[in-house]
């Protein structure tokens, strides 16, 4: 029996003895407000790359907290191996989403709560949590053995939220330090409670915000309704024309580079046992109804493009009544990309349609916000099975393969930029409410998958 399989003081036992303080410190983390959207929250952001600095350096590894144009990364080594050994690259984000609407919490979002073996908070899933894990893993090898079998570096940014937008350049600049045969994320979930998985398969992003604009200021919709333009009907009828009726993209193009899937990939999505009906009763809907007809919802989720908007503002939406024609209307829309596609195509794709579709009197412009490539993964290799060894030796049961419909924009760029493979291990639930009130980490996921990680090291 090796030391991480149930011998007094080894790894996984050290990861058993601890948890209490695992989740004081957890706590502590996800109290920061580390939203990276918000310039207001900048020096908690700030606040939480230093906190991950501390807890790495106390957990055994060489960390600093580097600048970028944007928010810092925390970075952690640990070089024991030797440089003849192979190393790990484990990715995650600190940064948070905006946690509102805030009436909807049933706690504050950054004061966490337990109930009903639940970790409610601000990032407890989406990924402070998850990164979290891979912190303490590394922590329960190093204090039980003083050593790993493999070179790690942690590489924690804090802009994944907002896309990303200076983390390449950062991987440019300090290539060589973060060179790696493997790169490994938790930011992601899996298929079902009790069924751990490995994901094959993340969407794409493309994500605009359309600004419509008419009359030089709010106008009495008695006086000039049905004379002057409204924007805010313009961009309605836009947003409305994105779509067919039977879910597909209406936009002229945009299926000239979707990929489909592989027939054995189709058949193993449509193996899994997906329970339809109970999918829709916990996000609160009658049926699954979005998407394209004909395709079955696990496809349409990863394997399927999607159009969604976002957010909409115009006019006047307080109390009681105020007849306005408004001057301005504008609309967050995102578009989840799969194989071959990419958020520069489906730019220039959306603009050309918004261009020839926008009427007299209304000018409509298209912003980029961010964007993401699509990924599949190399379903083999050592890290691979020994990661599925690791979870089923954790979980009780073999992993799935399944996919992801969300998006981690630095996945592509990882791979080509490090010539490394990604294996994308998660351990939130479907029904988290990563980007929504309430967000949620199951504590027995956490304390199975912390077990996981902790096992990964000796598979390895």
């Amino acid at each position: 029996m090796t030391a991480a399989t149930g011998a007094a003081g080894g790894p996984l036992q050290f990861a058993r003895n601890e948890r209490r303080r695992f989740y004081e410190e957890l706590s502590e983390f996800l109290r920061i407000p580390s939203v990276s959207a918000k310039s207001e929250h900048d020096p908690d952001t700030a606040r939480a790359a230093r906190w991950l600095r501390d807890h790495m350096a106390a957990a055994g590894l060489e960390a600093e907290v580097l600048p970028t144009a944007g928010h810092p990364v925390a970075l952690g080594e640990w070089r024991g191996a030797g440089p003849d050994a192979p190393t790990l690259l484990v990715y995650g984000h600190y940064d948070v989403q905006p946690p509102e609407p805030l009436d909807l919490w049933d706690s504050p979002p950054f004061e966490p709560s337990v109930r009903d073996g639940r970790l409610y908070a601000r990032g407890a899933a989406d990924d402070k949590g998850q990164l979290f894990m891979h912190v303490k893993a590394l922590e329960s090898h190093l204090a039980a053995r003083g050593s790993l079998p493999v070179n790690v570096v942690v590489l924690a940014e804090g802009e994944e939220e907002i896309g990303s937008p200076n983390l390449l350049p950062f991987v440019k600049q300090h290539r060589e330090r973060l060179e790696a045969g493997t790169v490994v994320i938790s930011d992601s979930a899996m298929f079902a409670p009790g069924q751990p998985s490995l994901l094959y398969s993340l969407r794409g992003l493309a994500y605009f915000e359309l600004h419509a604009s008419g009359p030089a200021t709010d106008l009495h919709s008695g006086a000039y309704g049905g004379a002057v333009r409204n924007p805010a009907n313009a961009l309605a009828a836009l947003l409305a024309g994105l779509q067919e009726a039977d879910g597909r993209i209406a936009v002229p193009g945009f299926y000239d580079d979707v990929e489909e899937p592989d027939p054995e990939a189709l058949a193993r999505v449509r193996a899994l046992p997906f329970d339809e009906e109970a999918f829709a009763q916990e996000v609160g809907v009658a049926t699954l109804a979005g998407g394209e007809k004909g395709r079955s919802p696990l496809e349409r989720l990863w394997a399927r493009p999607s159009c969604d908007i976002n957010g909409m503002a115009s006019g006047y939406a307080g109390e009681g009544a105020k007849t306005v024609l408004p001057a301005r209307a504008m609309a967050k829309v995102s578009f989840r990309l799969v194989p071959n596609q990419t958020p520069e195509r489906v730019r220039t794709l959306v603009e050309r349609h918004v261009r020839n579709n926008a009427p007299e009197g209304v000018e409509v412009r298209v912003a980029a916000l961010h964007g993401a490539r699509p990924w599949r993964a190399k379903l083999e290799g050592e890290v691979f099975e020994a990661a599925a060894r690791a979870l089923e030796a954790s979980f009780g049961r073999r992993p799935v393969l399944a996919g992801e419909g969300g998006t981690i924009p630095i996945v592509v760029e990882l791979e080509e930029l490090l010539q490394a493979d990604t294996l994308l291990m998660g351990f939130a639930l479907p029904g988290a409410n990563m980007h929504a009130p309430n967000e949620w980490l199951a504590t027995d996921c956490f304390e199975r998958g912390l077990d996981a990680l902790v096992r990964l090291y000796d598979e390895l």
